[in-house]
Order: C-alpha cells, then structure tokens, then sequence
C-alpha cells in the first residue's frame, strides 16, 4: 500500500491505524487506513484491496449515524476520502456545483451562497461530507420543499469493487437513457461503490423567508395541524414538529429560553419565495389554520427566527450534555405521524426507556430519541431491543420504512433484514453479487 501511496503522512498500516478508525465496539482490527488525494489513487487503493480479498470501507466526516462507516468484520481498508475536498466546477450557467466527495455540506452551502444561489439539502451535521450525503441520501429539514440528496445530486464518479471507474448523469436535468444508474448508488451506503466526484444541482436562493411558531396542547393535534397546512397547497421550506420535553435540553444548552413557553407541542416553519406577498398570503392561511388549533402562535422577525431554528437544531447537542441516546428516524405517512409518536409513548411505559420526538412532520420522518439515563449496560441493551423489535414492527404495519435519511448501516441492519419484504432483498442482494462479487465493499452494512 506504501508503494501506492508513498506520502507516509496519508498511509497508516497496522498498529500505526489511530484508534479514531477502529471499532468501538469490536476486538477486530483494521488492516489500514489510507487518504487519498485524487480519484487515481482512490483506483489504485481499491485494485490492491481488491487483488487481496480485502474488505473496503469508504470514509468521509464520520458523521454517520447508523453505522456504515464503523468496520465490524476486521482485516479492512478503509479509504478516507476527508482530502478530497476541492471545488472541481462551479457552473453557473448550468447551476452546477462539481466537488469531489470529502468537502463539507457547510463548505458547499456556503459556496453556493457566495454566488447567489442555494445547494437545498440541509441536514442537520453541517459538516458531514457530500459523499456521506450522497451514500446515505441524507435529507434534512428542507427535504420537504427541495428534496433529499438524491433530488439533488446531476452525476458522480463512482469507482467500483475492482477498480473500474463509473462516470454517471451530468449536467443534464432529465434522462431517460437505460437503467437510472446514478439513483442506484445514491443511497447504497458505500456498499457498491465508492463516490469519488459529484455534481450537485444549485438552485437560486430565494430572496425573502418567514418563519412562525405554533404551540399545542399534545403533538396529536399538531400534527393534524401540519396534514391542514400541506392540504391548502403550501409548501413551507422547512416544517419541524418537536415536543416540550425535547425543546428542554435545548433551553439548558444554550442557555435561553425558547420563544414559546405555552403548551407541550410545537410546529416551526418557514416559507420562502421571491414575493413577499405571496409568503405572507400563505403565513395568514396558516394563522388561520392555527386559529382553530394552536393555542398560541408568533410571527417571528429575522433574529427571534434565527434563534428558534438554533434551537430547534440544537436539541440534540443538549441531549449529549444529559446522557448517552440512540436516535432513530423512521418514516411513516403523513397522516400515522401523530399514531407513530402516541406509540413510542406507550413503549416508554412499556419498557422503561425514556423517549423524546421530533423531526420532519411535513414529509412524515420522526427522530425518536430514547435516552439511556442511568439504565446499566446490560439492562440498556435487553430494553433497547425490546423497544425496537415493538417499534419497527408498527412502523410497517403503518406503511412506514425503518430509515429516512441516515441509512441501513450496521445499526438497523438486524431489523432492516427481518422487516424488509424478502423478494426485495433478494433483488437488491443480486444487484450487490454483479457489482461486487466478492463482497469487499463495506461488508455487514446492510445485508
């Protein structure tokens, strides 16, 4: 590998691998870590792993929440891609970002910005790689108006098991020229290949956003609520739904108060656009909405907004000051929001476990945190299954999916596999046995 990559600074084998890549969990080892710089050494990594029946991991910011960057097998080589973080285009006539897979989403946002435009996706980690985004279709909290990741990925290069090197989509913005390939490996989580460029489609930023707060008395109504406002034909840029409980710890990290202190439920929004009559005529709609179920709502102005969404994305850091937690995210319809959370409730009591919600209400995915307080090792891991086995079982029989935006990885693997229909994954194993059939790319992740 020392011969591939011959910078010792970006090649670390054996006991040299920092702990930083190893599993956390596991007694199994890493063979090595290396950090290319370009798309030719990324190749060139992946035929040495491949002619020795290594396992490869691709590695980006190591933001992931399920697990799919974590080696579990041993004996891997993991790619860390954080060096490839360079602009390779900005084409503005186009409105296409080109970048190569270790750059930030904070990175791109703010080159976006810089030229009058918006790269839409936001998910929460802004310093998550684009490749990461890419890998898991990460969405975030614009996902309702703009879409996930994958709405707004145009093409990526993407190096495969033995090294062959796909050049996929591109500046276009249809296709209809055979199989959709590019949808294929947005979302495969490393696991049929490795992404090693990517254009993004930008969009112009908008230049007026409203926000306001509506309060509740229960996150049931507050729900209905959210199905009321996306039936009049609104489609706010953002449309969060968190509880009081979780607004807490939010409170007690940054110190302030949030702006409602009425009420156990709250819906957030924004409405964008580039008339400023047609954000208010849609504001007033909602008011009005409102009227008949808020017990409290607040226009707010550009700083009393700025701090509501810091808080709203600041419940999770408050969450980490109070106690070790697993977040989880799935996804049901629109109308079983409101049922999903009631019955995270109900396993709450029924197995001991604390559990907060909130997330995306407006395209159906619930951040379900349960909180692991002073429960022993031991007793944390018999009740978390427990929890999860009941959960994910009423996530499908509401029609939901056990993952929106982080992924299967190796977290939600167990689950993934009982739950999934088995004519599924029995065609999505057979995509994985043409594309890699030796099973080298990011094995246990998944399947």
């Amino acid at each position: 590998m020392k011969n591939i990559i011959q910078d010792s600074s970006r090649v670390f084998i054996g006991t040299d691998v920092p702990d930083v890549y190893q599993n956390p969990f596991g007694a199994n080892k890493v063979y090595g870590v290396v950090k290319p710089i370009n798309e030719d050494e990324v190749i060139k990594a992946v035929q040495f792993a491949n002619a020795q029946n290594m396992p490869i991991i691709a590695r980006g910011a190591n933001t992931g929440a399920a697990g799919s960057q974590i080696p579990v097998v041993g004996g891997e080589l993991i790619i860390d891609v954080s060096l490839m973080n360079k602009v390779v285009e900005v084409d503005l006539e186009t409105m296409t970002l080109t970048v190569e897979p270790g750059i930030t989403l904070e990175n791109v946002q703010k080159i976006a910005d810089e030229h009058g435009l918006m790269y839409a996706p936001d998910p929460a980690s802004k310093m998550s790689s684009i490749g990461g985004n890419v890998s898991t279709n990460a969405g975030g909290m614009r996902a309702i108006k703009y879409g996930a990741t994958r709405e707004n990925v145009r093409g990526m290069h993407v190096v495969l098991a033995d090294g062959t090197k796909l050049a996929l989509g591109g500046k276009t913005i249809k296709d209809a020229s055979g199989y959709d390939l590019l949808d294929l490996f947005i979302g495969s989580e490393g696991t049929l290949g490795i992404t090693t460029q990517v254009s993004l489609k930008l969009v112009p930023k908008p230049k007026f956003n409203k926000s306001m707060v509506l309060a509740f008395n229960d996150p049931f109504t507050a729900t209905d609520t959210v199905i009321e406002i996306l039936k009049t034909g609104i489609l706010p840029a953002a449309l969060e739904l968190f509880d009081r409980e979780s607004i807490k710890f939010s409170e007690s990290f940054l110190n302030k108060k949030f702006i409602s202190q009425t009420g156990e439920a709250y819906i957030l929004l924004t409405v964008d656009g580039n008339e400023l009559t047609n954000i208010n005529n849609s504001l007033d709609l909602i008011h009005q909405i409102g009227d008949k179920k808020a017990i409290e709502q607040i226009f707010l102005n550009e700083k009393e907004a700025t701090e509501a969404w810091q808080m709203r994305d600041s419940i999770l850091y408050g969450i980490m000051n109070a106690t070790y937690f697993e977040m989880l995210d799935e996804v049901v319809p629109i109308n079983k929001f409101a049922d999903m959370i009631r019955y995270t409730k109900e396993l709450e009591t029924k197995h001991g476990i604390r559990v907060l919600n909130f997330g995306h209400s407006g395209d159906g995915n619930i951040h379900t945190i349960m909180m692991k307080d002073a429960l022993s090792d031991d007793v944390w891991q018999a009740k978390r299954h427990a929890f999860l086995d009941d959960l994910y079982k009423e996530v499908y029989r509401l029609g939901g999916l056990i993952s929106a935006e982080h992924g299967v990885g190796y977290f939600k693997r167990e689950h993934f596999l009982k739950m999934t229909n088995q004519e599924n994954i029995h065609v999505m194993k057979l995509i994985k046995k043409a594309l890699d059939p030796k099973n080298l790319l990011n094995p246990g992740k998944v399947f």
